[in-house]
């Protein structure tokens, strides 16, 4: 499979793992999948993740996170947003508030990937990736 688009599909093995209450998923790592890693680890969407492998074959293994007894995933929603055959960007003034500040647009900008608010916070614009709730 031709994977171009390297962040939908990260956020779709994501989503699919979180269908079927898997504790771990597998992403192919590169440095804006580690970043977006890195970003949903710190806002809580994700327990931890690790690089594996080695050389070109290298993976990012996810762990995902549930809530009680159900089991419910943290995460109940992956959009993407920005894609290759249509980026979105927004300047600091239009930065999405993705469910009323609930969930997180995953922004990235000239100083990195980060979420929304911190985007707001430094007063940089970006490209959405997505939206994530």
């Amino acid at each position: 499979m031709a994977a171009n688009d390297t962040i939908a599909d990260m956020l779709t093995r994501i989503r699919n793992a979180c269908l079927v209450r898997q504790p771990t998923t597998n992403v192919p790592a590169t440095k804006m999948t580690r970043n977006i890693a890195q970003v949903l680890k710190e806002e809580g969407f994700i327990g931890d993740f690790e690089e594996v492998g080695d050389g070109v074959k290298k993976f990012l293994v996810v762990s995902l996170k549930y809530k009680g007894k159900n089991r419910q995933p943290i995460i109940r929603t992956l959009k993407r947003i920005s894609k290759p055959g249509l980026r979105v960007y927004k300047n600091r003034k239009e930065l999405p508030r993705v469910l009323g500040g609930i969930g997180i647009a995953i922004i990235s900008t000239s100083s990195g990937i980060m979420t929304d608010r911190e985007a707001r916070r430094q007063g940089v614009g970006g490209e959405v990736l997505c939206y994530i709730w």
